[in-house]
């Protein structure tokens, strides 16, 4: 199914974003261009995205997101 009319990305193309390791919808914005143009496709964006990360945390329950510490980073 094709989720952003204006810039012909797919479900498909989600889940693949979402493989190689994107996690937000500006992660999506930036590297697809979903969302860039009508706006129209952010809310089924959205949910594909949610869909794919539920997903993928059910297929690897021990996987757990990386969280930047910037007080961490720093020394």
């Amino acid at each position: 199914m094709i989720v952003c009319v204006c810039n012909n990305i797919s479900e498909g193309k989600i889940h693949q974003a979402v493989d190689a390791g994107m996690t937000s919808m500006a992660e999506l914005r930036e590297q697809l261009g979903v969302g860039t143009c009508c706006g129209k496709c952010h809310s089924c964006a959205k949910h594909v995205l949610r869909e794919c990360l539920n997903s993928a945390n059910q297929t690897h329950p021990s996987a757990r997101p990386m969280v930047f510490h910037p007080s961490m980073a720093a020394a």
